[in-house]
């Protein structure tokens, strides 16, 4: 949004086009210049199939395209080794020095704009919000005000990109300039929306949230629009730092004057345990109720502490009256090309499980008592019993806890509390290192007993078998199994349709 306002016609007004994914209907015309932004590192395949798009959009002329965004600023190397693309510019960081310079642009050759060496940064630039209308995608955060009031982080999580991205943390200019500008050329926003890595690190903490009542956004604001009257929201969407929160409740009283919906506090590991409860009971203290917290999974944790934090905040419910919402996050490394990371204490089958128990859930756990225990256990041993359940029972629950498929679960509940501990960890093994093709070439050479009798309800469900079980749910309410969050609070792709 900020490249095409740089272009666009408030710029050097050239005619600007706007895709999401491969487009062909801009085949047909000659660009100048063709722009490829990057996301996360396991989307290798996706953004490798853009840039060779780009490629051939751009008519076989690399040095028009250039690449950047989160991927190609981490693994810049992995992107110029690929011969392919020899010939485009791959960005590393942000658009924060002269357009000429953050684009790499050669004044020898006299390319286009070479010579805007002076010019404002592209970073500091009003995002173009005309370009959301090119495309049929409507995004989930659309009718918000997007800006920083700080960037990078005072923290050097080792699972983390950001330090490597925007470096140490550092206040920027003004908010109120980049709200009005959007105001002026765009209309009101309802939202807004800061995308800043760890606000309360600030030492201008409370001038941000100031600023930001200032703009509008005080506690139960409301937007006076078209004749109505519609609520207000600030999202600090990558959420705020626990270990400071607990430090003084100064931090979450300043927070409470502002429409901060929802308040999301990040949970990492277990042992964040004290500082995270303390921020949550300031939060209380101060009347911010709706709350949100990514937790991240597939680190150095173990199962058993994910299932530690996921009860914590169960229990934080049911004793403040809050309401916590829960997006576990699988790590993956910030320079893998896929999500094949396995953790050191989790496997391929418990992670797939995890998967299928927030998939129908948009990556939600709820903080509902009775579903938190229906998807997750009441204890830990229930819980490792659920991850170790046959997927389809797993993505069907209601269907076989509930329905026409109850005998088969409770038929399957018998065999498994039979299971001792060297046969549990044997059929892991099996279900870890292959493929669903693969577990069938292992129940068909198994020799004849429990085991196998067992084993059989973990083959693949025919399809005919699945579509008759969807078809037979649809009759049946199933609101209580998707907690109702609005779509610009959920995470939109938490890669759990990925089979990895």
């Amino acid at each position: 949004m900020k490249i095409a306002q740089y272009h666009g016609v408030r710029g050097k007004q050239d005619n600007i086009t706007f895709i999401k994914g491969e487009d062909k209907s801009v085949l047909d015309k000659a660009w100048d210049r063709i722009y490829v932004t990057t996301l996360f590192s396991f989307e290798w395949k996706r953004i490798s199939a853009s840039i060779d798009f780009a490629i051939e959009a751009a008519n076989r002329q690399p040095f028009k395209i250039f690449v950047g965004g989160i991927a190609a600023s981490l693994m810049q190397d992995q992107f110029l080794a690929e011969t392919r693309w020899r010939g485009i510019r791959f960005i590393k960081g942000l658009l924060d020095k002269s357009p000429a310079e953050s684009l790499q642009l050669d004044e020898f050759s006299e390319e286009l704009y070479s010579d805007d060496t002076e010019g404002t940064p592209i970073e500091d630039l009003i995002p173009d919000y005309s370009i959301l209308e090119q495309i049929d995608y409507s995004y989930p955060v659309h009718d918000a005000y997007f800006t920083y009031a700080s960037r990078g982080c005072v923290r050097k999580c080792k699972f983390c990109g950001v330090p490597k991205l925007e470096g140490n943390q550092r206040d920027t200019d003004s908010i109120t300039a980049i709200v009005e500008g959007i105001s002026a050329l765009y209309g009101p926003k309802k939202d807004l929306t800061l995308m800043d890595n760890n606000v309360v690190a600030s030492s201008k903490y409370k001038e941000i949230i100031a600023e930001i009542v200032d703009l509008g956004f005080q506690a139960n604001a409301v937007l006076e629009r078209n004749g109505r009257q519609a609520r207000r929201r600030v999202d600090f969407n990558q959420g705020v730092d626990a270990r400071i929160l607990c430090k003084d409740s100064m931090y979450l009283r300043e927070m409470s004057k502002i429409c901060i919906d929802p308040l999301r506090i990040a949970f990492d590991h277990i042992g964040l345990k004290k500082p995270y409860s303390q921020a949550i009971r300031y939060a209380a203290n101060y009347g911010l109720t709706n709350l949100s917290n990514y937790m991240l999974y597939n680190f150095h944790d173990t199962p058993d502490d994910l299932y530690a934090r996921l009860r914590l905040n169960i229990d934080l419910n049911e004793e403040l009256g809050v309401r916590i919402f829960s997006f576990p996050m699988r790590y993956q490394p910030v320079t893998l090309k896929d999500r094949s990371h396995i953790g050191e204490h989790w496997n391929r089958y418990y992670l797939r499980s995890i998967q299928l128990i927030l998939q129908a859930t948009h990556g939600i756990a709820s903080g509902a008592p009775g579903f938190f225990k229906g998807a997750f256990g009441e204890n830990n041993k229930e819980f490792h019993d659920i991850l170790l359940r046959p997927h389809h029972f797993i993505f069907n629950r209601r269907w076989y806890e509930q329905f026409d498929g109850k005998a088969e679960f409770e038929e399957f509940q018998t065999k498994f509390s039979k299971l001792g501990s060297n046969d549990r960890d044997a059929l892991l093994g099996i279900l870890s290192s292959s493929s669903p093709r693969g577990w069938v070439k292992a129940f068909n050479n198994m020799p004849r007993g429990s085991m196998k009798d067992l084993f059989f309800h973990y083959l693949p469900l025919k399809p005919k078998v699945s579509r008759h079980i969807w078809e037979e749910m649809k009759k049946y309410k199933n609101v209580d199994e998707k907690p109702v969050l609005p779509e610009d609070v959920r995470i939109e792709d938490a890669g759990l349709n990925v089979i990895a």
